[in-house]
């Protein structure tokens, strides 16, 4: 802040606050890099994490002690929700990551950025070539097991979507049901109680919806566990309601698409792939707001690299501008 520009009057960035919670997921290892970002900016971090994985959260605060930070800048704090909801009215600011109810209980206060469901999306334009582009799609859909925000959870086909439904399917048929031990493994696995609930869910919301992979995700491991396999659905209309309904593993809805439909049906998206050549329409779903992330291209929705933001930068967040001038003492 100091020297002549100060002096002039100039924008400094500063924190919001001390404290940062975190109210973690378990989704993926790959959420706790977030808040890494937190501790750099100098603020003191809480990292509340999920009942079924601790252990990367755990790893990375014993990594970070170990090389340095004292136990007033980094805490694990393993917590039921009760006592999480606390932890975050005490911090400053918070980062919590959730499903729609999360969105909604913390969605309207400005010192909480909740993370909630991505409804990343595929866009099949008219000039899209679906042989050339099915790998882009099948790992938009399935890659990390289909856990993960940025996974797709509805393609949308200009022109008839039923072959692309067709092809998709016949792609993840295969995934091979094991247990999350095996080297080969590639789909989630849950408590068989667990899978039989998120089973049961799907019959319950996918309505007419037409399925191309059988008439359950359940695939009992043996041992109490079961693997999830994957779901593929072909729906009759783009705002069909089924194509906004995320699950955590290989699940899509796969829709039809006209110019007529405009962007609505693909608004409130974290990452949206277009696949074609319409220019005009790029710009448009640039400019849409609640479309957080564009791909172009044979870029699959779960595309990222360090120093690309994933929902925007979290510095947008943890900081803000505060102009200073001061005298300058020479005068």
């Amino acid at each position: 802040m100091a020297g002549p520009a100060a002096r002039s009057g100039a924008a400094v960035w500063v924190r919001r606050g001390d404290v940062l919670a975190v109210h973690a997921p378990a989704n993926t290892p790959a959420v706790h890099s977030a808040w890494l970002d937190a501790l750099a900016l100098g603020y003191r971090v809480a990292v509340r994490p999920s009942r079924r994985e601790p252990f990367t959260p755990h790893r990375l605060v014993t990594a970070l002690r170990e090389s340095g930070f004292g136990p007033d800048q980094l805490l694990l704090l393993p917590t039921d929700h009760a006592a999480a909801d606390g932890i975050i009215a005490e911090a400053d600011v918070a980062l919590a990551f959730g499903g729609d109810a999360v969105v909604g209980k913390y969605g309207a206060g400005p010192m909480v950025l909740p993370q909630g469901p991505g409804r990343s999306k595929i866009l099949l334009t008219s000039g899209a070539d679906v042989d050339r582009h099915l790998d882009t799609v099948v790992e938009s859909v399935a890659d990390q097991a289909g856990t993960g925000c940025v996974n797709a959870t509805a393609v949308f086909v200009e022109g008839d979507p039923a072959p692309v439904a067709e092809a998709i399917a016949a792609r993840l048929a295969d995934a091979p049901a094991l247990p999350p031990e095996d080297e080969r493994a590639v789909l989630p696995v849950r408590a068989e109680s667990d899978a039989r609930d998120i089973d049961e869910f799907l019959r319950s919301r996918r309505g007419d919806a037409r399925s191309l992979l059988g008439d359950t995700v359940v695939a009992p491991l043996g041992d109490g566990s079961a693997a999830l396999r994957p779901a593929v659905f072909l729906v009759d209309r783009a705002d069909a309601p089924q194509a906004r309904i995320e699950l955590g593993f290989p699940c899509v809805w796969v829709a039809p698409w006209t110019r007529q439909d405009g962007i609505a049906p693909l608004r409130d998206t974290l990452v949206l792939t277009v696949l074609g050549d319409d220019e005009a329409l790029v710009d448009r779903l640039v400019a849409e707001p609640s479309i957080r992330n564009v791909h172009v291209g044979d870029h699959p929705t779960t595309w990222s690299r360090p120093g690309v933001p994933h929902d925007g930068y979290l510095g947008e967040f943890l900081m803000r501008a505060k102009t200073v001038i001061r005298d300058d003492p020479g005068r």
